[in-house]
């Protein structure tokens, strides 16, 4: 049996290989991913809400355990709803959507911008599912920039954990984004996310690459 630090190395050494093939072995250099709206529900608020147990996994997600679900729900403001907004399993400590600022106008809500998880100051925001309703007080929020590391490339660029780094984009509409807050996980593959209003104004989509850059 292989035990969890012999697994880590050669999800480690499969990702050097892959990436060197795909000329990303620049530890500075990281992949983009775009983070359309979506929800994370704890078990209960997704039972009250579906009038079951569990999610359904239909497609894995970059990082290691987060899937996207086949399950969808309404989420409502005081303006207007978006309907299909889709589920990012598993199940959270906390419930909460991330939405862009073009959202928050559709649905006529003022969200901060917030890092995932952070929670106390994000706007409040209704859920809706077919089996119920769920209201939070504090739910909604502009997901703050973030980039995913490994331990080895963190330590590789001398970046650590709760950092913040730019991000330099190419192409006719490229520039650098700044503030992007580092999370350095063993798990964790090379990944930026910003949210589809940062990817359209950038005019980069899933899958590209950017490169880190120091202030």
């Amino acid at each position: 049996m292989v035990d969890t630090t012999q697994a880590e190395l050669i999800e480690e050494i499969t990702r050097r290989v892959i990436y060197r093939t795909l000329g990303l072995d620049d530890p500075s250099v990281v992949v983009v991913g775009i983070s359309n709206r979506h929800v994370h529900l704890t078990g209960e608020d997704f039972r009250t809400l579906f009038g079951r147990e569990d999610l359904t996994r239909v497609k894995d997600l970059r990082q290691r355990g987060e899937f996207a679900s086949g399950e969808t729900v309404t989420i409502r403001g005081p303006k207007g709803s978006i309907d299909r907004v889709r589920i990012i399993g598993p199940f959270r400590s906390q419930s909460q959507s991330e939405i862009s600022r073009t959202d928050c106008r559709a649905l006529g809500i003022d969200a901060p911008v917030l890092d995932s998880g952070h929670l106390d100051e994000a706007a409040p925001i209704t859920f809706e599912g077919p089996a119920g309703t769920v209201h939070l007080d504090h739910g909604v929020i502009v997901a703050g920039r973030r980039v995913h590391m490994s331990v080895p490339e963190a330590a590789t660029l001398g970046i650590a954990d709760g950092e913040r780094v730019g991000v330099r984009f190419h192409g006719p509409r490229g520039g650098v984004l700044e503030s992007f807050l580092v999370r350095v996980k063993p798990s964790f593959l090379s990944e930026i996310h910003i949210d589809t209003d940062e990817g359209n104004a950038l005019d980069v989509a899933n899958g590209d690459v950017a490169r880190i850059v120091r202030s």
